[in-house]
Parts: structure tokens; sequence; C-alpha cells
């Protein structure tokens, strides 16, 4: 990617077009993905979405946590056999626990991408409408040295997005 818009400002330079009859923005998507009022709704679909699995998965800690706490309290009162086996009881517990919480947090992970998925594609139309509106002939992704605020379109596009919820 980097190499195409090298060539391509190359290009620009070395051609008879001078670079004030180019307009050139860049948006910061970073910036939009965190403020775009998608990735929020989003963020609260998916926290609606997972909410009863991790509130299960924390119950589920907790209860292993008294299991631990009341055989520590316990445990000098128990037979060698009855010992062993609430430790073995409270470690099979963790391990199901931390599948459980692997496969949330998987789970998760796999939604949230598929969600910025969808913003992002969102973005690429919000950039691409407000750089038709406003005549811009090049909109660049971030990866820009210095650009002045003239030329960051970022708040523009953020606001096209409020609009087309």
């Amino acid at each position: 990617m980097k190499n195409y818009l090298a060539l391509f400002l190359l290009l620009i330079l070395s051609s008879n077009v001078s670079l004030a009859e180019v307009k050139i923005g860049f948006v910061e998507v970073q910036k939009i993905l965190k403020d775009a009022p998608q990735t929020v709704a989003a963020n609260k679909k998916l926290e609606k979405e997972f909410k009863k699995r991790t509130a299960s998965l924390k119950k589920s800690v907790k209860k292993i946590q008294e299991k631990e706490s009341a055989f520590r309290k316990n445990s000098m009162t128990m037979s060698e056999a009855e010992r062993t086996k609430k430790s073995k009881e409270i470690q099979a517990l963790k391990i199901e626990a931390k599948r459980e919480e692997r496969e949330v947090r998987e789970d998760i992970d796999l939604r949230r991408r598929e969600e910025i998925a969808k913003v992002q594609a969102q973005v690429n139309i919000a950039v691409e409408k407000v750089a038709k509106e406003q005549n811009y002939d090049l909109v660049l992704y971030q990866g820009v040295a210095y650009a002045g605020k003239k030329v960051d379109i970022t708040a523009t596009v953020i606001k096209a997005l409020g609009t087309t919820k």
C-alpha cells in the first residue's frame, strides 16, 4: 500500500500538474472508529449480547472462590482422602471456568471484529462521500508525517457518520 502511495505521489510531483490543483485530505481512522456513533452502538450491542454469559462466568468464579475459602478453612478437620477429593473438585471447577472464560473471550473478540468490519465499511463510504462533496482528489488514511488542520477531514467524516445511522 505504501508503495502505491509513494508511486502516486511521485507521479503527481513529476507531472505537469501543480500541487495547488490537487486537493488532498487525510483522516485518522482510529479516532473515527473510536468516536463514531456506530462504534458506540456496536459496543452496547456486544455488551448486551454477552451480558448473560459474562454474568454466568463471574458467578462461577465467585462460587469457586467460596469453595476454595471453605476448603482452606475446613481442610485441617478433613481426612486426607476428603482433602484430596475436594482439592481435585476445585481444580476441575477452575479448569472449566478457564475454558469457559476463554470461549467467551474468543466469541467476544470474533463478534467485535465483525462489528468493526461493518463500521469500517460505513467509514469508507462516509470518507468517499465527504471527499466527493468537498472535491478532494486524494484522501489518505493516517500514514502521513505531517498534515495541517486544513486537510484533516476526520471531524467531517465523523459528522457524516452521525447522519447515516
